[in-house]
């Protein structure tokens, strides 16, 4: 038989037809909490720029009300396995519907920043839940020959969240007053479908023969399958499993740690999530229409549907990288979607370098005091880039005709001190207060363009599909969890620190700091990641017992292992 078969709830290859529809309804219903991921991440980066306007909002305050949502989606997917053990996959989903609702609702309803960081924080929670149960649930429901193709998925609808979400910003971007409230609360609609759809869909079946309630499972694996004496079969089979994993809920980092297989897939797996962050991806979807914005272009409105272009642009190519991912293997996909970040990311830090270089001048001081921090700087960039001071210009003819730079009003950055050079000013002076007007604009997005396309189909999808994949039964929830919440924390660090980076290493030193974090994530992988296309799972667990280093390692005869694998005493019955 094929070496790639592994243990399935639903039976061989010649029931995909019989099964088909259910287990797709199964997979679009519980993947709509991926989709509830991506647009709460991503709708805040065009909200923002309208947020920080309505709401006053300094540096501190826009990364907190996007980082709190990490936080609590960072403290909920550890409390979201608790959720999973008691209550089932289904009633942890459900949980993260109405979380969802109420957190898009308490958005929707602010009227204060407090409010506002009250409700991303509820999202938070909902995010960390669902990150968690969704891919657990879908690979559950199933089968194993196109199991990674539906895991997956969930990360095509996260990425069409964020794209929806751009959209959503976009559509209502010229709405100043209301427009947020829509783009906040209408999370709402899709987690309420989703809550009505899962209290008619069943529970994992899995997790059932856990609890020991089998005729509900039998069931539901009938249900899936269409024969009922391959579902018993399917019981007998998990119910093996799961006694021998019994101890793995109650496994703690130290005994993960004495096992030398787990020990080092414990290292690649968390590394993995870690340099998915350290990279920047979550700088770019978060802050893609200020990024546009500091580029050069100052109509929010614009900028936030360039940033729509973006989130386009990274759900096309992860649908690439489904479709890649078993012809090219995981280890040469993700080599090769680093790779590409690396050159990507030195190009945003040349754009961001060519802009500031040819940035125009201070054509006057004459506004300004001569007492004034602001009346020293010479340049947009140097007066763009501290924090208590903007550029105010005036255009003619799509020329600067006059320019200086202005203390900022301390309680709206957006605007100077004494309300002049507004940017919701529909005269030709205009106040800069992150960006400066330079013919590189277009550097950002295309930098931004061609980021995406090669970090989608590999180093967005693969931590998580490489983390499903590296470790032993005993061993795979829990070292899941500590793997994910890496990821989360890491994302964090990032999304709080990217704005007061800029401010120390100017955008340019940023981006090319993320650069350098991202060639040296592809050295260790290099050098550490093993191929695991086409390798059953205990093959898997094999690998990661032999030398660290994987140009050093010797191919090792599979043939031997299949004796003991359940997969083949199943198989070698049927046959």
């Amino acid at each position: 038989m094929d070496d790639q078969t592994d243990v399935s709830l639903i039976g061989n290859e010649q029931r995909v037809s019989s099964r088909g529809r259910f287990v797709y309804v199964l997979t679009f219903f519980s993947a709509i909490g991926g989709f509830l991921f991506g647009y709460d991440t991503g709708v805040v980066s065009g909200a923002m720029i309208i947020l920080k306007d309505q709401f006053h909002l300094n540096n501190i305050w826009q990364e907190m009300i996007i980082s709190i949502t990490i936080a609590f989606a960072a403290l909920f997917a550890l409390v979201g396995g608790v959720i999973n053990s008691f209550l089932g996959r289904r009633g942890g989903i459900v949980i993260a519907s109405i979380i969802f609702i109420a957190g898009s609702l308490t958005l929707a309803l602010a009227n204060n920043k407090e409010t506002l960081l009250i409700g991303r924080a509820i999202v938070g929670s909902g995010i960390g839940i669902a990150s968690m149960t969704t891919p657990i649930y879908i690979a559950e429901i199933s089968p194993v020959e196109i199991r990674g193709r539906l895991v997956t998925f969930n990360n095509v609808m996260i990425t069409f969240g964020q794209f929806v979400a751009s959209c959503i910003d976009g559509l209502f971007s010229s709405n100043k007053e209301s427009g947020w409230r829509f783009m906040l609360g209408l999370a709402a609609v899709p987690a309420t479908i989703q809550l009505v759809g899962f209290i008619f869909l069943p529970e994992s079946p899995r997790w059932l023969i856990g609890k020991g309630r089998y005729n509900e499972a039998k069931d539901i694996l009938t249900k899936i399958s269409g024969d009922r004496e391959a579902a018993e079969r399917e019981i007998e089979m998990v119910k093996s499993t799961v006694d021998n994993e019994s101890s793995s809920n109650v496994t703690m980092l130290v005994t993960l740690l004495k096992d030398r297989g787990v020990r080092r897939a414990l290292v690649v797996g968390c590394f993995l999530q870690l340099i998915q962050q350290f990279s920047g991806i979550n700088t770019v979807m978060y802050y893609s229409a200020t990024i546009v914005q500091m580029s050069g272009i100052r109509d929010a409105t614009t900028a936030i549907w360039m940033a729509a272009v973006t989130a386009f642009v990274n759900f096309i190519f992860t649908i690439v990288g489904v479709i890649l991912v078993e012809k090219v293997g995981r280890r040469s996909l993700t080599l090769g979607s680093l790779a590409g970040v690396v050159g990507s990311l030195l190009f945003l830090a040349l754009g961001f370098l060519l802009s500031s270089t040819h940035s125009p001048p201070v054509i006057t001081h004459a506004p300004v005091s001569a007492s004034d921090h602001c009346y020293q700087f010479s340049h947009c960039s140097d007066c763009m880039q501290t924090s208590t001071c903007g550029f105010c210009y005036v255009e003619t003819n799509h020329n600067i005709s006059s320019s200086w730079c202005y203390p900022v009003n301390s309680t709206d950055p957006q605007v100077s001190v004494d309300g002049l050079c507004d940017t919701t000013s529909t005269s030709d002076t205009y106040f800069a207060s992150n960006y400066c007007p330079t013919k590189y604009s277009w550097m950002a997005l295309a930098g931004m363009i061609a980021y995406l396309a090669c970090f989608a189909p590999g180093m967005g999808p693969m931590p998580w599909t490489i983390n499903a994949e590296i470790y032993p039964q005993w061993a795979r929830d829990t070292a899941n969890s500590y793997s994910t919440a890496v990821n989360w924390i890491s994302n964090m660090f990032v999304s709080l620190t990217f704005l007061n980076i800029t401010q120390a290493l100017t955008y340019q030193g940023a981006f090319l700091l993320y650069a350098c974090l991202a060639a040296a994530g592809f050295v260790f992988l290099f050098l550490f990641l093993p191929e695991t296309k086409g390798k059953r799972l205990e093959q898997i667990e094999s690998m990661f017992q032999q030398r660290w280093l994987v140009p050093c390692q010797k191919n090792i005869n599979y043939n031997s292992l299949r004796s003991n694998s359940v997969v083949d005493e199943g198989l070698s019955d049927e046959e």
